[in-house]
């Protein structure tokens, strides 16, 4: 797996009692959940280039 799924899924981990939080109606937690989805789009975005370069190249690099 690469470098940035790994950060994918520590950020939404990380997320997750934020979101319990923001949705029992504690406001400040809406604004760190926000802040995370951000995160998470902009890593998603990084990953998707990744897969498009892998895809272009013909398989994954070689390490």
């Amino acid at each position: 797996m690469t470098q940035n799924y790994q950060k994918l899924v520590q950020t939404i981990e990380a997320c997750r009692e934020d979101v319990e939080k923001a949705v029992a109606g504690n406001k400040a937690a809406t604004s760190r959940v926000r802040k995370a989805m951000m995160d998470i789009k902009n890593i998603a975005q990084e990953i998707r280039k990744e897969m498009l370069e892998i895809r272009d190249a013909g398989g994954a690099p070689k390490k």
